[in-house]
């Protein structure tokens, strides 16, 4: 009952009561006052790819959220506690002081399943790829993976230059089939020039910092590529597809035409990193 509700009388049980509702009733309003006022900072602050690619992060199931020291075997199971910014992690850090994930460079490119990874770049796990240049600018693209997994795209969203892209954020956006597609960016930085599907590369970026502790590299390639196999056979098993990828063989150039049955959107979620 409250104040001007007809036969309302003040009484202890009331005031305590009143005391309890007004209390909450301000609790309630001052959380949704603080979250709208923390959006609002985040939104001008450039911090709302961050929070969204967190939200997806943590949709992802549990073992495609594995730390990368586990894809080459330092740890059995670890999941990953910084969203795939090993930039952030003091356990990365002193397992490359310590020289246990120090990178090889045999050969000038590593093939796996018939797909070319050369080593003279390195690898974010949402299957773009970031290359330094002798300006120092970055150069972007898509993965031999990624770029099968998507073929000869409807169509390609492109960032403007002038525009900055953040890591984990989106980097450029595709279209195959059914699904809409956002490709994640391995870098920050401010985009210079753009390419395109029907280019070597998609993106030309000024780098705000060159720290590429996040990205894959070297003898870490392969163990990830053949974990990704797995996951693409699990993603097409799943939506009905019968797989036939594990034969050692290339995969073929247009996944997605080789698989028309399977809907397109929910595998390029899974293999693209955009949760569920």
């Amino acid at each position: 009952m409250l104040p001007w509700n007809y036969g309302f009388h003040w009484t202890i049980g009331t005031i305590i009561f009143m005391g309890a509702f007004y209390t909450a009733l301000a609790i309630v309003a001052a959380t949704l006052v603080n979250a709208v006022v923390r959006s609002r900072r985040a939104l001008r602050g450039g911090k709302a790819e961050e929070i969204r690619w967190d939200s997806d992060f943590h949709d992802l199931p549990a073992s495609d959220r594995q730390c990368r020291h586990v894809l080459t075997g330092e740890f059995r199971y670890r999941e990953c506690p910084h969203a795939f910014d090993c930039r952030r992690c003091a356990t990365h850090a002193r397992l490359m002081a310590e020289g246990a994930s120090a990178v090889a460079r045999v050969y000038p490119e590593e093939e796996v399943y018939g797909m070319s990874f050369p080593l003279d770049r390195v690898y974010h796990r949402g299957h773009t790829w970031a290359r330094t240049e002798r300006d120092g600018t970055i150069t972007v693209g898509l993965d031999d993976l990624g770029g099968r997994l998507l073929g000869e795209p409807d169509g390609v969203e492109l960032p403007r230059p002038g525009e900055h892209v953040t890591v984990n954020g989106t980097a450029w956006r595709a279209r195959k089939r059914n699904a809409d597609v956002r490709i994640l960016s391995p870098v920050d930085g401010e985009i210079l020039e753009t390419g395109g599907p029907h280019a070597p590369w998609y993106l030309r970026i000024r780098p705000d910092r060159r720290d590429f502790a996040n990205l894959l590299a070297g003898h870490e390639i392969r163990p990830w590529v053949m974990r990704e196999m797995e996951r693409l056979q699990l993603a097409l098993t799943a939506e009905g597809a019968a797989p036939t990828l594990a034969d050692g063989g290339a995969p073929v150039e247009d996944i997605a035409a080789a698989y028309p049955q399977a809907d397109w959107d929910a595998v390029c979620g899974e293999m693209f990193l955009e949760g569920c």
